[in-house]
């Protein structure tokens, strides 16, 4: 039988991924007031989500596989970290861009740490019940 603690750590990482890709998807929004027209529009949206898309596989690939969800969010946050940092080295650095790596990087730290937590319950719970 699954304990809560256990369920709660199989399910935190799958909940706040779905919550953290509907938060990245909602910036893709400010597309709408470029005034695009229906295909400019389109291609601006699909432009502005293909983390989310990305993500969205890999969520679905973590479902099942918890490390690869573990590796990737963290692969994420890093990346979103590096370019941001070489945006600011390369534009005038301002204080508020450590306040975005926060917000979007964090947020994918978080859910890497609850998918690897998940993977080394499972490796425990299967190492124990290879002893019995």
């Amino acid at each position: 039988m699954i304990s809560k603690r256990e369920k709660l750590i199989l399910w935190t990482p799958r909940i706040l991924s779905i919550l953290f890709l509907l938060f990245l998807a909602m910036f893709s929004l400010d597309v709408f007031d470029e005034n695009l027209g229906f295909w400019g529009t389109l291609l601006g949206l699909f432009m502005h989500n293909i983390p989310v898309f990305v993500l969205a596989i890999v969520l679905a690939v973590a479902w099942k596989h918890k490390l690869v969800g573990a590796v990737f969010y963290l692969l994420a946050g890093l990346a979103y970290i590096m370019l941001l940092t070489m945006s600011a080295i390369r534009n005038n650095f301002e204080f508020y861009m450590i306040a975005w790596s926060i917000i979007i990087a964090g947020p994918a730290f978080l859910i890497a740490g609850l998918f690897y937590t998940g993977w080394k319950n499972e490796l425990k719970y299967a190492q124990e019940n290879r002893r019995q």
